[in-house]
């Protein structure tokens, strides 16, 4: 079976690469990918937003299954314009994807069916929001309504820090659309946990438990990107209590959208805080993979990941059984200088041929005319080390992404130091 995978990034080049392992598939597209991903797909230079070219393209190839991986198309219906063609496809469609495309009609939904979230107010007024928002306790999260690239969200931990972010999304539109509507909501202390699942209405298969590490700098100081690193599993955090997410949240969500007319097919991907007294509650939830979550939980399937996808579109998941490696994967992201800000492109990247013990996903590469390997995104490159346990992946994904260099190149030092302690 021939496949057609939409994106460009680190999560893709994870898809594709597991999906490259599934006896049933043929030739794999990707479309438009990147550099990376051209060593195991034919990359396809047709953006992700040209539904026509795209469902044209996968009618002539006679694909026989398209995934979706980034959240924009989702949001505004690529998957409604290719089952329009009739073409299997593997995600939500736009009524389903608005629980991620929208943070007040994600929060809405889980007030509605009473399911654990942080206590919240949305606003379109910048007045009135700036008036609520001097009223509350600090720290505070402030949320841009709409998708941002994952940096929609500050935790501000002064007023003045609040104040300049809802004056940065509402006033000067840094995120442009994105930012016309706000969420003001309490600050949840505790740890993170991603939990991503592979969803078919009301059947929610989960995947093993992830944690990010979002703010670039260690110690999870400074502005917030799109991930800078992830682990599972996840030794710290009691099963039960993964469990309870699952239960109290993930699978009463896919209720809920079944209930609201939207059942959601795909992924739904669950950012949670665990409280100091073990009690999780839903900081977000995606309609996609995440990235980088994807580096790190696919290298942990044993099962085919073609067959889940088939099986979810066709509606029959709850009829597959998944198995899970039992070795720890650690994934280490090599961003560009000056990342999540401004940074530069086509700088050269030197060591990729020396890894020879970790998967990389790149994220960010091009090939240049000289015909070497250089930058092309913040997030350039995802080292992923496995390992019987936490810490012998971790070793293994610093050891190898210590042998790539490229000018500017930072990453954090402390992925996953949380679980050692």
């Amino acid at each position: 079976m021939d496949i057609l995978v939409i994106g460009g990034g680190g999560r893709e080049h994870a898809i594709v690469w597991a999906l490259k392992q599934s006896p049933q598939a043929g030739t794999i597209y990707c479309a438009p990918g990147n550099a990376g991903i051209g060593q195991l797909a034919e990359c396809v230079p047709i953006g992700v937003f040209e539904f026509d070219r795209l469902t044209a393209f996968a009618e002539e190839k006679q694909v026989g299954l398209v995934v979706v991986g980034p959240d924009d198309p989702l949001a505004v219906g690529i998957v409604d314009a290719f089952e329009a063609k009739a073409i299997p496809v593997f995600g939500p469609r736009k009524n389903a994807a608005e629980i991620e495309g929208s943070k007040t009609f994600m929060k809405d939904l889980l007030h509605k069916y009473n399911i654990p979230t942080a206590a919240y107010r949305k606003f379109d007024s910048y007045d009135e929001a700036r008036s609520y928002l001097l009223e509350q306790k600090i720290p505070i999260v402030i949320k841009a309504d709409g998708l941002a690239a994952g940096k929609g969200v500050t935790v501000a931990y002064s007023m003045e820090e609040a104040e300049k972010a809802l004056s940065d999304m509402m006033v000067d539109k840094v995120f442009g659309d994105a930012g016309t509507q706000v969420v003001i909501e309490e600050f949840l202390e505790g740890q993170e946990m991603s939990i991503l699942s592979f969803v078919d209405g009301e059947t929610v298969r989960p995947m093993v438990a992830a944690q990010d590490h979002k703010p670039v700098f260690d110690g999870d100081q400074g502005p917030n990107t799109g991930g800078m690193g992830t682990y599972s599993p996840l030794p710290h955090i009691a099963d039960s209590i993964i469990e309870e997410a699952i239960e109290t949240i993930i699978k009463p969500t896919a209720k809920a959208m079944v209930a609201e007319g939207r059942p959601f097919t795909g992924v739904l991907f669950a950012g949670l805080m665990i409280s100091p007294d073990g009690k999780p509650k839903t900081v977000e939830f995606n309609a996609r993979f995440g990235d980088p979550e994807t580096q790190v939980v696919l290298p942990r399937l044993k099962s085919d990941l073609l067959s889940i996808f088939l099986a979810a579109v066709n509606g029959n998941l709850a009829d597959v059984e998944m198995e899970w490696k039992d070795e720890a994967a650690v994934c280490v992201v090599l961003a560009s200088g000056g990342y999540p800000g401004s940074y530069p492109k086509g700088v050269p990247i030197h060591g990729l041929d020396q890894v020879d013990d970790a998967i990389v996903f790149h994220a960010g590469t091009a090939v240049n005319e000289a015909g070497e390997w250089v930058t092309n995104g913040g997030r350039v490159l995802g080292v992923v080390g496995l390992g019987r346990d936490i810490a012998a992946a971790r070793a293994k994904a610093y050891e190898q992404a210590e042998r790539i260099t490229f000018a500017g190149k930072q990453n954090r030092t402390d992925i996953a130091a949380k679980a050692l302690v």
